[in-house]
């Protein structure tokens, strides 16, 4: 009988990729950039419906964010490979801090139109596509390979944290300053990350042997050429498919459906019953990414793990939709959490790992079309079906359909195998 890998290979070490000072600099600024996204999530939504009563407004501000990632994704990718990735990032900053910089003035003036808020809205989001391509691209860069899975589970969790955090200060500075000033101060806490990576030294021109040729920008061509590229790998491709397909389906639609499951479940104040549930996901996922680094990496990157955790995530999901007990729902949505930051990251670090050199922005910028471009369109899985036939049954609906498509496609994934 010959030996398992798994006995001959040393475990890796607790939070390997913090050994590496610039990545505690890339890190820190993503997780402080992360709080300022979403500090200034908190103080203009809430600005923008007290001045207009909008919920038009509000389903703008959803679709805004997601969908310059799908439209935009890949040819920022195919961009990344050609240019400095920390350009992109500092141009990303900079539309994130015009956007902060501009609610803050026509909050102070007192001039803000439906119009302006609509544009902020669109440059927010398109500073998102910049920011999150071409961080990941040069986490490369940044970290070798072997700590590459160690980068990309701690990037997920300082996004986690960055959710989890940003309101909290979010509504810390509208006590404190206002929200009128408080998104000036905002600005601010972009700036360390455009600073950084004036002079970093990573990037095209700090690489070793020049890397491979970067190929041209095509536009359309790129994605239809990009998706023929990942067809011809199962790990790429299922994994690839697995984020859509999880985006499509369920994705966080359940979280903007949080007050009716909060009433719902009839316990105590609804605000705060709100505020829990939306606390336990957060939770769930933020102890995830610190318990699998501090295990040294808890679950080897593969394809077949990564769709196991995801239909454990669908489990958790259904089963919240279902349950009447209140402590339970809190139960099951920390579940969901641990089981959505281990099969999200998991699947990024397989991409990451497996794109091609020449067109590894692209296969990145694929990877976030179909993982983050498609939540435009859970609201209509759970959203709209939850007008139809109720939120409960829409979310248990929508996960359970995720997970016998999943289960179908562990099926393929293991015929393929033994093929």
């Amino acid at each position: 009988m010959s030996a398992t890998p798994n006995n001959t290979q040393p475990p890796a070490p607790s939070f390997a990729a913090l050994r590496h000072p610039g990545y505690q600099a890339l890190v820190g600024t993503y997780l402080l950039a992360m709080m300022a996204d979403n500090v200034e999530h908190v103080i203009s939504y809430w600005m923008a419906f007290q001045k207009f009563q909008s919920p038009a407004l509000g389903g703008f501000a959803v679709v805004s964010h997601w969908l310059p990632f799908l439209l935009f994704s890949v040819p920022v990718g195919a961009l990344a490979d050609r240019v400095d990735p920390r350009r992109l990032i500092q141009c990303g900053m900079a539309l994130f801090m015009t956007a902060s910089a501009g609610w803050a003035y026509f909050f102070i003036t007192d001039t803000l139109q439906m119009w302006h808020a609509m544009v902020l809205l669109i440059i927010h989001g398109c500073a998102g596509v910049l920011w999150q391509g071409a961080t990941q691209l040069l986490l490369h860069d940044v970290v070798p390979s072997r700590d590459l899975p160690s980068g990309v589970r701690l990037l997920a969790t300082a996004r986690y944290l960055g959710v989890l955090v940003g309101p909290a200060v979010g509504g810390l500075i509208m006590l404190t300053i206002g929200p009128r000033y408080g998104l000036l101060l905002n600005t601010v806490f972009f700036l360390p990350a455009f600073l950084w990576l004036w002079r970093a030294p990573y990037g095209p021109r700090f690489r070793k042997g020049g890397g491979a040729p970067p190929r041209a920008v095509r536009g359309l061509a790129d994605i239809l050429k990009t998706i023929r590229e990942v067809r011809s790998d199962p790990s790429l491709g299922s994994m690839i498919l697995l984020a859509g397909l999880a985006s499509f389906f369920v994705a966080n639609s359940y979280q903007a459906q949080m007050p009716g499951f909060a009433r719902d479940l009839g316990h105590g104040d609804p605000g705060t019953t709100y505020s829990m549930l939306l606390a336990a996901d957060a939770a769930g996922a933020l102890l995830a990414g610190l318990l699998m680094e501090s295990r040294g990496g808890l679950l080897r990157p593969a394809p077949s793990t990564a769709l196991v955790l995801c239909m454990c995530w669908c489990l958790s999901l259904a089963g919240f939709a279902a349950t009447g007990s209140y402590p339970l729902a809190l139960l099951l949505l920390f579940a969901a959490g641990v089981f959505e930051l281990s099969f999200s990251s998991m699947a990024q670090t397989l991409v990451q790992l497996n794109a091609p050199a020449a067109s590894r922005g692209r296969v990145i910028g694929l990877f976030n079309m179909s993982a983050l471009g498609l939540r435009a369109f859970a609201g209509i899985t759970v959203g709209l079906g939850g007008s139809a036939v109720g939120i409960h049954a829409s979310l248990a609906g929508a996960a359970l359909t995720l997970l016998a498509i999943l289960a179908l496609l562990r099926l393929w994934l293991a015929r393929r195998a033994r093929a």
